[in-house]
């Protein structure tokens, strides 16, 4: 554990998830595989139609529709599942089907894509840390992605999890680096921001974005997936059960 910063009054705790409480690129990488399969299964007619440099429906094969889809509306980087969905939606339609059916079958992907995505187990010294802490302080998840908390065993830790993208009321709270999420967090949990003190591993994301809204940070180093940190943290993890002797 490393101090940069004079930490002051913690009221609070708000955790990013992926790569903080659990390592989440062998989760990706298995579900990058599972989709691959899937979309060769329901799109094998088409494999003849894919363009000459793609062999699978990989992501790489989906990223030109992501990039196309977000030229269209930018506002969709900010929503991880609604940009899948429209990109899977504007690829099957380059693939020849119609749009209602195309629309279909990328929400049927969709679904199943959510399905895996929260199918994995928490490691028990991370659950056994928020049981620990959730006994002092509210604890939330502030999250740019969309991982089901209850689904993986961790959601009745979290007096509230927050997720970037579009609400059910119409909002949108946008990814991590903007404040909205911290923000929002601050005032439902009618504290200051300097009293909430926010866990993540990217620099980027987790770093600035808490500072910029006035929050404490303590930098997670160990996962080394995350954006490098170009601002100082209050603190630095090696490992989030750090936070217990904190």
């Amino acid at each position: 554990m490393k101090f940069y910063r004079r930490l002051s009054t913690i009221k609070a705790i708000s955790f990013d998830l992926d790569d903080n409480l659990y390592s989440n690129k062998p989760v990706m990488q298995a579900i990058e595989k599972k989709m691959i399969a899937y979309f060769a299964k329901v799109l094998a007619r088409q494999l003849n139609r894919l363009p000459s440099q793609y062999k699978e429906f990989s992501s790489q094969f989906w990223c030109y529709y992501r990039k196309q889809a977000i030229r269209k509306q930018a506002d969709l980087t900010h929503d991880v599942v609604k940009v899948r969905l429209v990109s899977y939606h504007l690829g099957l339609i380059k693939l020849g089907y119609p749009t209602e059916v195309a629309l279909k079958m990328a929400q049927e992907a969709v679904d199943y894509f959510i399905t895996l995505r929260s199918d994995f187990s928490v490691p028990q010294r991370s659950k056994a840390l928020l049981d620990k802490l959730s006994l002092r302080f509210p604890l939330v998840a502030i999250s740019n992605g969309n991982v089901d908390t209850k689904a993986i065993g961790i959601g009745h830790y979290f007096k509230k999890v927050y997720h970037a993208g579009w609400q059910k009321d119409g909002t949108l709270l946008k990814q991590k680096p903007a404040t909205d999420m911290f923000d929002l967090a601050c005032q439902q949990l009618t504290i200051k921001p300097e009293q909430l003190l926010h866990i993540g591993d990217c620099g980027r994301s987790d770093v600035e974005g808490a500072l910029r809204a006035g929050c404490q940070t303590a930098w997670l180093s160990c996962y080394d997936v995350g954006k490098p940190i170009t601002v100082l943290p209050h603190i630095e993890l090696s490992d989030i059960t750090q936070l217990a002797q904190l």
